[in-house]
């Protein structure tokens, strides 16, 4: 459905351009439900904003592309990319943001921000047309339909977090990238929110990508995880094999330092912190903390292969493609 093409993406600001994402390539599949995982300032919302085409300074795509294939009402099978995606916003291609507070205006009522922002992008006859295809579907979402005369500030945090939920899936469409949306939140609202994204989207049957440092909602959600470290994509496989048998030395400190159920063991924390990428570090970005660090990954940066099938992996610990275990 998306295909992600060797992008790279910066930040140019006074103190020089800052590599948030660095060449990075994947696919993204009809419905189906992604998680992309990583510590703090690894990329993942920069990805996310080049995958939906919300790139202003000073934010820049360097290089690369992202594009899109979907049918046309005649059947033929089209690829958007660029503009093309943009206009396809809340139709087509849809975004759950960080931070439900910064999203929406807060002296203005829920419902007027609502119907501005979908009325936009539909041909309904009038705005009472429109109030009532709104309404009708918050009671299918289970939302009391007195939020549309709240301000932001006299709603909950989750309840404003589902408010955008329900804004961004109105127009019913074919992906959702959802950043962060449960930070911040208590964990029985978290609960409320993931269960509401997996019942839209088993019952939509669209695709979901989802931006989380939380493990535990990529494994309660997604059926493949893609993880990042300062830029670049490191490890991508089905969510079981991720848990269970990581190959990525980030990837299996980032599983190791997990706690678990009915597991007293001490869990060790990953040493060292990221490297700046104003200036990041030849070869490999996680060599300076990685504990299998070698000669060759401060040489050269190890390109992505399939080890596995299904399951990819950039590090020189892996030489060439496998079809059985590691």
């Amino acid at each position: 459905m998306i295909r992600i093409q060797d992008v790279k993406a910066s930040y140019f600001t006074p103190a020089g351009e800052v590599q948030a994402v660095d060449r990075v390539s994947m696919s993204i599949l009809d419905n189906e439900v992604l998680g992309i995982a990583g510590e703090s300032g690894c990329g993942k919302s920069t990805l996310i904003k080049v995958i939906y085409q919300f790139i202003e300074p000073p934010l820049r795509l360097v290089s690369g592309r992202v594009e899109a294939t979907t049918r046309t009402e005649t059947g033929e099978t089209a690829v958007m990319d660029g503009a093309a995606l943009r206009k396809a916003w809340w139709q087509y291609i849809s975004y759950i943001p960080q931070g439900s507070m910064s999203v929406l205006n807060p002296v203005a009522k829920v419902g007027s921000q609502f119907l501005d922002a979908v009325g936009k992008s539909t041909a309904f006859k009038n705005r009472e047309e429109l109030y009532s295809r709104v309404t009708g579907y918050l009671r299918e979402l289970d939302l009391p339909v007195d939020v549309l005369k709240a301000y932001p500030h006299q709603l909950s945090g989750g309840m404003r977090q589902r408010v955008i939920v329900a804004l961004a899936t109105f127009l019913h469409p074919k992906v959702i990238l959802a950043d962060e949306p449960t930070t911040a939140l208590d964990v029985v609202v978290q609960r409320g929110i993931i269960t509401m994204l997996a019942q839209l989207q088993r019952r939509e049957q669209n695709t979901l990508v989802i931006v989380s440092h939380d493990m535990g909602v990529h494994y309660q959600l997604a059926r493949r995880m893609a993880i990042m470290y300062a830029g670049k994509l490191v490890e991508l496989a089905e969510v079981g094999a991720i848990v269970e048998s990581p190959l990525h030395p980030y990837t299996n400190l980032l599983i190791g330092s997990l706690p678990r159920i009915g597991d007293h063991a001490r869990r060790q924390g990953i040493g060292g912190a990221p490297p700046s990428l104003l200036n990041p570090p030849p070869g490999c970005r996680f060599a300076p903390r990685c504990p299998r660090a070698m000669a060759a990954c401060q040489a050269a940066d190890p390109p992505p292969l399939e080890y596995r099938p299904g399951h990819f992996v950039a590090c020189h610990l892996y030489g060439e493609p496998r079809t059985g275990g590691a």
